[in-house]
């Protein structure tokens, strides 16, 4: 089994765990940096070429892809499905689950439950917005943002409207969402692989902060999913087309909601708090979802060190 985990940085730990788990299987792995990837399409006949050498086709890619190099690294993928060779996440997936518009407005389709959420351009009257969201407080997202970055609370209409015309008149496109005070600062994040919650942690903000994300200095734990969260997970997961994701829900009253669906949701934190080798689980599906390529078949088994770096 020849497997590649398309990602930029060798050293990042999802990186390693993954190649770690895959030579655990007897695989042969290689981390591809997708950026140094090049496609070549002729009639009927599709080439991926890295570093300057063809790249033998491998049974399987887990694609690790950026969300500033999402265009790109789609490309890549999609070209690999071409190839005929399994993805843990497709690309049309990746993309729908990077634009966050997009994405709720897929789970929405799906009766995946969310927080109300309100979509307006530059030319629409703040007031209005703010009324449509149900009113302060509110959340404001810019849609570019990532990892808690371009998430900002407004705890009165007043301070909601200041914002909004500020964000409107640099023509920034944002969501506006109803806050969840009964989340106090808290969210759960479910690991789905192939269809199955394979683990959960609950994410506490730092002190003073509600945004829960491990890169604004949140805690992690280990979380025990009640049925319905993890119904609402597996849901979420299938409505995206989604192999391995990380569903990110945070409770309320009316049960848990869907914040976000991440296409290359991170092992550490979740491995960490919960002791569980996702690494593993993911290669479980890789195994159960793809057939090795003819060992004997130097064009699709053998890569040369000086091709493509040992």
């Amino acid at each position: 089994m020849l497997i590649y985990v398309l990602s930029r940085n060798k050293e990042l730990y999802s990186t390693r765990r993954l190649v770690e788990e895959a030579k655990n299987k007897g695989w042969e792995v290689k981390v591809i940096d997708y950026l140094r990837c090049t496609i070549e399409i002729m009639k009927g006949e599709l080439v991926i070429n890295y570093q300057g050498k063809v790249l033998p086709t491998p049974d399987a890619i887990i694609p690790r892809i950026g969300a500033s190099r999402t265009f790109y690294g789609t490309a890549m993928v999609r070209h690999f499905e071409m190839m005929e060779v399994f993805s843990t996440s497709g690309n049309l997936a990746i993309a729908r689950s990077r634009d966050k518009l997009r994405s709720l407005q897929v789970l929405s389709r799906n009766s995946v439950d969310m927080p109300r959420t309100v979509f307006a351009s530059n030319k629409s009257n703040a007031k209005d917005v703010i009324e449509l969201s149900g009113g302060a407080p509110l959340v404001l997202k810019i849609l570019e943002g990532t990892q808690g970055v371009g998430v900002v609370l407004v705890d009165s209409e007043k301070a909601a409207k200041s914002v909004l015309d500020a964000f409107y008149g640099m023509d920034v496109n944002l969501l506006v969402q109803e806050y969840i005070e009964e989340a106090g600062g808290a969210d759960i994040r479910a690991f789905v692989v192939n269809g199955e919650v394979v683990g959960a942690m609950k994410r506490q903000g730092a002190e003073g902060d509600f945004r829960s994300n491990l890169h604004q200095g949140g805690s992690a734990t280990l979380y025990k999913l009640n049925r319905k969260e993890k119904a609402t997970a597996i849901a979420a997961a299938k409505a995206m087309g989604l192999g391995v994701c990380g569903v990110d829900m945070i409770p309320s009253a009316r049960g848990p909601l869907v914040m976000e669906v991440n296409s290359s949701p991170g092992l550490e934190g979740i491995e960490k708090s919960t002791n569980i080798n996702i690494a593993a689980k993911i290669m479980e599906f890789i195994e159960k979802s793809t057939k090795p390529t003819d060992t004997d078949n130097p064009q699709k088994r053998k890569i040369k060190k000086d091709s493509i770096g040992a």
